[in-house]
């Protein structure tokens, strides 16, 4: 009897002590699984490879249970991608989010300082995959470029500026698609209505506005400045925006727009070439489009920079009150001297 007892409780207490750690294996594999077997050394880190984020940017807590989870999920490689993941994470998150390429978006942006293919290029890849050369050669592309109703001279209008997220690995296919769609979704049935109603397609008022940005940044005068290149190009004047000759000659940073630089043969010198230049001189900004769509009705054909240089313009609508204006601002220009002044590069006048 007492024998019998005896080897009861044997079995008991083996049972415990089996059960016992039956529970504590499923109790780590459960923690290992869905709490935690990463812990970042500074937080949060960003990880391109399984190998990256265990050799890295991780304490691992069980590399045998990782491997052994990772063999049950399915688990070979991960997805090319951006990811980022908290500080601590189970194995399970880990392996889904690498297994099937739950990427976490980035952020692409650019402003209306983009002035050539080559920045844009440069902007838009920063945090992308993507190779700038390549981006470039498509913004270039004609062929490429005409299913989307664009040409390697107004690509840059498909480039709105703003801030995107998609995903680092996308393609290139899938980046101008989804520039389209947010070309689409600015210029909706209102806008275009507007721009129809100034003789002018999306395009032209995107051209219209980059030169609107070259000539001043003072958004009282802005309008009016639309307004202005407006009435030259309905008149079929010619343009006479030093900051496309600016762009002509590719000195973005040139003080004074003079004679020689009005005689460079470029369909951007608008001095030259009658009609708006073949494409913008920048990506112009979305409220700068905006501003061009509403410009007020005006008879203005001709501005001077102020001879004050305080960032505003002397509007005319005959070309002797112009004149007048123009010769108060080459003398103001002729006496500064360039080495004390410190004043804004203002705009030219039109000649």
């Amino acid at each position: 009897m007492i024998k019998k007892r005896y080897i009861l409780r044997t079995v008991l207490c083996l049972s415990c002590i089996i059960l016992f750690l039956g529970i504590a294996v499923v109790a780590e594999q459960y923690y290992r699984l869905h709490v935690r077997n990463f812990r970042s050394f500074d937080g949060m880190e960003t990880i391109d490879s399984v190998l990256n984020l265990i050799e890295q940017d991780y304490e691992i807590g069980s590399r045998r249970d990782f491997a052994m989870h990772a063999r049950a999920m399915v688990f070979n490689y991960p997805e090319p991608g951006y990811y980022t993941f908290n500080a601590q994470l189970g194995n399970r998150e880990l392996i889904e989010r690498l297994k099937y390429g739950y990427q976490t978006p980035v952020r692409i942006t650019w402003n209306n300082f983009v002035r050539t293919r080559e920045d844009l290029a440069g902007k838009v890849t920063n945090h992308l995959m993507m190779d700038s050369a390549d981006l470039l050669m498509h913004l270039e592309d004609d062929a490429f470029l005409a299913p989307y109703g664009f040409n390697k001279e107004t690509s840059r209008c498909l480039f709105i500026p703003n801030t995107y997220e998609v995903y680092w690995n996308i393609t290139m296919e899938q980046l101008f698609k989804r520039m389209q769609r947010e070309y689409n979704i600015f210029w909706n049935d209102t806008r275009r209505s507007k721009a129809d109603s100034l003789g002018l397609t999306p395009i032209e008022v995107a051209i219209v506005a980059s030169i609107v940005e070259g000539e001043s940044h003072n958004k009282r005068e802005m309008p009016l400045i639309a307004s202005l290149y407006i009435n030259r190009v309905h008149k079929g004047m010619l343009m006479q925006a030093c900051p496309t000759v600016k762009y002509a000659v590719g000195d973005f940073k040139l003080k004074r727009v003079l004679y020689r630089h009005l005689a460079v043969d470029s369909p951007y010198n608008t001095y030259k070439y009658p009609g708006l230049p073949p494409g913008p001189i920048r990506c112009p900004a979305p409220e700068t489009l905006d501003m061009v769509l509403n410009a007020p009705h005006t008879d203005y054909l001709y501005m001077c920079a102020s001879p004050e240089l305080n960032n505003t313009h002397i509007f005319s609508s005959s070309y002797g009150a112009h004149a007048a204006a123009a010769r108060q601002y080459r003398h103001t220009m002729d006496t500064i001297n360039w080495d004390q002044f410190n004043a804004p590069q203002e705009p030219q006048e039109l000649q």
